[in-house]
């Protein structure tokens, strides 16, 4: 039962690390290979903010906007020019990025590891028996998992924004046709995906240790959730990240050392079974 808890508690952190890159890719096809880089970026970002003596939680509602501009900025700017039938220049143009920005956070705040502190509720736990307690943080998490993917289906199922999304993510010619700024719906995509790596990033910062160069391992972890789950399926992410955590933590509980490979081998078996996903498709 413990493990089970662990791996949910877990898994409710890799579905917010997924829920972004499940956005971009459901809207634009687009694979951004810097999405890790990015969630450390956000992490960083909250942590200087903290440096500067700023309230964790203030830091952390000052940290979403201003990843959400930036976001709707790169889009708009520089990504919007890579879409095309081709992905090789939007895997170039982020994989560039992921570059600069582990070399900008060496420079800014060299190697060393870091994480913000929370007065302590990184520590708090909440008995659910007489033996087996949850962290306060990590349960957080899950919850803010669940409404995130909650708000997204919500979004993209019962909104303007959202019917906008699914048109230029279907054909986005015709969807120009028919009135519509690819340019600026592809941005506002890109927005609300940054907002969440935002987030995901200072989560990340509070809960653990966090450095420059972690950016890869948790874009593998997101890429695994998404396609476990199946691409652009907002639920299928969520159930993905749940077992991909639940399978480290199982190989956890018998070898420390198997954690992530386990993970890894069950991304394998999947891709091999059912390449689709658990859940390839979301439904209004």
């Amino acid at each position: 039962m413990e493990t089970l808890v662990q791996g949910l508690l877990l898994g409710g952190l890799y579905a917010l690390f997924a829920q972004g890159q499940s956005l971009i890719f459901g809207v634009m096809r687009l694979t951004n290979t810097a999405h890790g880089d990015f969630i450390i970026l956000g992490a960083f970002s909250t942590v200087a903010l903290v440096m500067f003596g700023m309230p964790p939680w203030l830091a952390l509602l000052v940290t979403l906007p201003v990843a959400a501009l930036a976001g709707f900025a790169l889009q708009f700017v520089v990504l919007n020019r890579t879409l095309g039938k081709d992905p090789l220049p939007s895997l170039v143009v982020t994989f560039g990025l992921s570059i600069v920005i582990q070399n900008l956070l060496l420079e800014t705040f060299s190697a060393d590891p870091r994480s913000i502190d929370t007065d302590g509720f990184n520590t708090q736990s909440w008995a659910l028996t007489s033996d087996l307690s949850v962290g306060t943080l990590p349960l957080l998490i899950l919850l803010l998992a669940v409404l995130v993917t909650v708000a997204l289906q919500w979004l993209f199922g019962r909104t303007a924004l959202g019917r906008a999304f699914r048109a230029v993510s279907d054909d986005q010619e015709i969807a120009e046709l028919m009135g519509l700024n690819a340019r600026k719906v592809c941005a506002f995509a890109t927005a609300i995906a940054f907002a969440l790596i935002g987030l995901a990033g200072t989560l990340q910062a509070m809960r653990t240790m966090v450095s420059p160069s972690d950016g890869p391992m948790l874009l593998l972890f997101a890429f695994e959730a998404v396609i476990i789950g199946g691409m652009g399926s907002f639920w299928g992410t969520f159930a993905g990240a749940m077992l991909l955590g639940i399978t480290q933590q199982v190989g956890f509980r018998l070898d420390p050392g198997w954690g992530i490979w386990a993970g890894h081998l069950v991304f394998l078996v999947l891709l091999v079974l059912r390449p689709q996903g658990l859940m390839p498709k979301t439904r209004g």
